[in-house]
């Protein structure tokens, strides 16, 4: 597995001007804490103000235009947001696929996108809490992920996989250690065989779903969680920074 964990603050639609300090403060502590890969995706509006304050942290984006420049009024391209100072852009979170009803096709689309304009993926899975019920769970992330993984030869730099339980994202509920572990480790052996295991090895599969301070140092510690996709805990830099503390931590141990 890639040796620093990593990071994301997913900010969703979150954040004016005024949140730049706290992109200050997380920069800031980020370069105290190198142990981790620390990173922001903040709205469309204030990508190139972070960028422009960051000096240790990566800035992202959380979705785009699966297309060229040109007549589509209201969206964004990969190109506009590499310009702003993205570096990478979170794909097929499960609010994209439910608010705006995404197909893989989609999804697909974009990541193409992303990937021509020189962009980072974090590609994003997870299952509702009726398929986990129905006892379907792995089944269901699984074929998510088949339907989407990017055929490229440089996976380990480029892409990133977030396992987010549709059911934990800003419930206050997460999936258990064991469960967590098994989807984990489902995940990469679809990327040993996706990839090939040297490859895979370097792709982070993170965690996202109501990941907080008090919880962090578990979710961490599990075999093939290699980071963490925060979204609620990461508007305040000092809960934000109780994860990357955590990861720090967990490294150490």
């Amino acid at each position: 597995m890639a040796e620093r964990p990593y990071i994301v603050g997913n900010w969703k639609m979150n954040g004016t001007r005024a949140m730049l300090s706290e992109a200050r403060a997380i920069d800031r502590a980020a370069q105290r804490y190198m142990k981790a890969e620390v990173a922001v995706a903040p709205p469309y509006t204030l990508i190139h103000a972070v960028h422009r304050e960051a000096e240790q942290i990566g800035v992202g984006a959380q979705d785009v235009f699966p297309g060229e420049d040109g007549a589509h009024t209201g969206d964004i391209s990969a190109s506009m947001i590499a310009d702003a100072g993205a570096k990478f852009v979170i794909l097929g979170h499960s609010e994209r696929r439910a608010d705006h009803k995404e197909t893989n096709k989609l999804i697909n689309a974009k990541i193409d996108s992303a990937l021509d304009a020189g962009l980072r993926i974090i590609l994003c899975c997870g299952e509702t809490l009726k398929v986990r019920e129905a006892g379907e769970a792995e089944e269901f992330v699984l074929k998510q992920l088949k339907a989407s993984l990017p055929q490229i030869d440089d996976a380990a730099e480029r892409l990133t996989v977030a396992y987010e339980p549709v059911w934990a994202i800003g419930t206050g509920k997460t999936a258990t250690p064991k469960d967590i572990e098994a989807m984990h480790k489902a995940i990469r052996q679809l990327l040993d065989e996706t990839y090939g295991e040297e490859t895979s090895a370097e792709v982070r599969i993170l965690y996202g779903g109501s990941v907080k301070p008090d919880n962090a140092r578990e979710i961490l510690s599990i075999p093939e969680v290699g980071g963490a996709l925060v979204g609620g805990a990461s508007l305040s830099a000092e809960s934000f920074l109780g994860i990357v503390v955590a990861a720090s931590e967990t490294e150490d141990a």
